[in-house]
């Protein structure tokens, strides 16, 4: 069952949503060469309590930390550590805060240092996929125009569109009905109506679309031929007025404004 906001609802979640996006913001501008993960982890579990919030992902069915950090290949579900970031990485960064009862979950993929032009570009698709998604999320299209916007972007461009991992539902839990898939066929699919709240989160990769599981941690996946990987990800709730994205710091940014 698909479960639908209140407007009282959807302002807790902006409130919330603000706070994930200016974590996201600050972990953006710390990823440098010599920043290791672990020390990431740290400063936005610090923030995100510090404004009045709870990580989310600490302790979600045993995840040892405060966010995933996934550099390169690992495509989501990183686990911070030791690894130092060098010059040249790209890293996804995924935020999820609980506020007032309710869940926000935002993601971006950042270069560290300067990066090749192969992987430049694959940030800036994997980011349009994620734009061209958000105009979806109105009243009266169905789920599958969703997946069909990311699909439509990535896969001419000659990238692969992660089939095991999808958007999902969000709110009072962190994952909620429907699952998204980021791929589909316009048209189909349960019809959209206000209050529904989504993490719309493309996974674009360099090469196949198959994964792979760390089988020593049980969390971190990868691409499964090694291909650099890029994740973009707002929660956005449908409403009469059109897309609300409601992980952004500030408001009037647009409806499709990129993480």
């Amino acid at each position: 069952m698909i479960v639908r906001k209140s407007r009282a609802e959807l302002e807790a979640m902006r409130e919330g949503g603000r706070i994930t996006a200016a974590c996201l913001r600050l972990l953006a501008e710390n990823a440098r060469p010599g920043t290791t993960t672990r020390e990431l982890d740290a400063l936005a579990e610090e923030f995100i309590y510090s404004s009045g919030g709870k990580p989310e992902f600490k302790g979600y069915q045993g995840f040892p930390a405060s966010i995933c950090a996934s550099p390169n290949s690992m495509i989501v579900h990183g686990i911070p550590g030791s690894y130092r970031l060098k010059e040249g990485d790209i890293i996804s960064l995924d935020v999820g805060v609980r506020f007032e009862g309710f869940v926000t979950d935002s993601a971006t993929t950042v270069p560290v240092g300067e990066i090749s032009e192969e992987a430049r570009r694959l940030l800036d698709v994997t980011r349009r996929c994620l734009e061209a998604a958000i105009p979806q999320v109105r009243v009266g299209r169905r789920l599958g125009d969703i997946g069909h916007a990311i699909q439509s972007v990535a896969e001419p461009e000659g990238y692969g569109v992660v089939r095991d991992l999808v958007s999902h539902g969000v709110g009072r839990r962190m994952h909620e009905d429907p699952q998204i898939p980021n791929y589909g066929r316009p048209g189909t699919g349960p019809r959209l109506l206000p209050g529904m709240t989504f993490a719309i989160e493309p996974m674009i990769t360099l090469g196949t679309h198959e994964i792979r599981i760390d089988e020593r941690d049980g969390w971190s996946i990868y691409t499964a031929d090694g291909s650099l990987a890029a994740h973009f990800e707002h929660t956005v709730a449908v409403t009469e007025e059109g897309p609300w994205v409601l992980t952004l710091e500030e408001e009037g940014l647009g409806e499709a404004a990129s993480a």
